[in-house]
């Protein structure tokens, strides 16, 4: 376990690098859909995590968002090189890199590091969570009423808005707030050091959540989909929140769903 903490940090690290001394430089935007941007940046990042995990472990299995799928091993690296690339493009610092760590379909290591606020976020599978070296906790708030929560909208969001839009719309009118951050990663690493008390996303996909997930399910989050079930990276429904709201959330989510 220690080479793949040692290596995962490393990968965080070199990653970040990239993201930080691109952040004030100009950005060369490609698109790959209407509202799906991609910068030489992530290929950059992507390029030089990848090189650091398959030194070390040629063999392991690789789900990068730039690169796609490398399988054969039950030892999985889920890579997401730059979380949050509009912002990233626009000079907005809610950004960063996610790496997880998957052995035989459980994710056992997680890290997010935003360079450019410099907060690293870590978890290690039963060994709790932390922030800059620092152990976090979930919040403490216990009621819809007064939480504060945080959402981001998927890339067909153009063809549904209205259908999002009311989720939306259903928990600004039951809570202190709703945010939008353009980040899931940090979303949920923000969820699982009490910034925020809840999360729902629909769409989203392994490498924007498998590392957050852990962080925020190793600070005492429950994590579902929206029917309840055990949230599972791969499904596209994402609800994280503390164990005294995630019931009130979830409520509301199936009677919109």
């Amino acid at each position: 376990m220690n080479l793949l903490k040692s290596t995962l940090e490393k990968a965080l690290i070199v990653g970040g690098t990239i993201l930080k001394r691109g952040f004030s430089r100009p950005k060369h935007i490609q698109y790959k859909g209407p509202v799906s941007l991609v910068t030489e940046t992530d290929k950059e990042a992507e390029r030089a995590i990848l090189q650091v995990i398959q030194k070390r472990f040629p063999n392991h299995s690789i789900l990068a968002e730039e690169s796609g799928a490398s399988l054969g091993s039950r030892q999985k690296w889920i890579i997401d090189p730059l979380d949050g690339t509009t912002n990233f493009a626009h000079g907005l610092p809610l950004v960063c890199v996610s790496i997880a760590y998957e052995e035989n379909g459980i994710v056992r290591l997680g890290g997010v590091w935003n360079p450019i606020l410099d907060e690293w976020f870590w978890a290690e599978q039963g060994k709790g969570a932390s922030l800059n070296g620092k152990k976090i906790r979930i919040s403490k708030i216990k009621s819809l009423k007064t939480s504060l929560l945080v959402t981001g909208f998927p890339y067909d969001r153009l063809t549904r808005p209205r259908y999002y839009t009311r989720f939306f719309e259903a928990f600004m009118n039951r809570t202190h707030g709703v945010r939008r951050l353009g980040s899931a990663a940090i979303d949920l690493c923000y969820v699982a050091s009490g910034r925020f008390d809840g999360f729902w996303e629909f769409g989203l996909k392994a490498w924007d959540v498998a590392a957050g997930g852990l962080i925020a399910k190793e600070a005492g989050a429950c994590l579902t989909d929206f029917k309840g079930k055990p949230m599972n990276i791969y499904g596209e429904q994402t609800l994280v929140a503390n164990s005294y709201i995630h019931g009130s959330m979830l409520r509301l989510i199936k009677r919109l769903f």
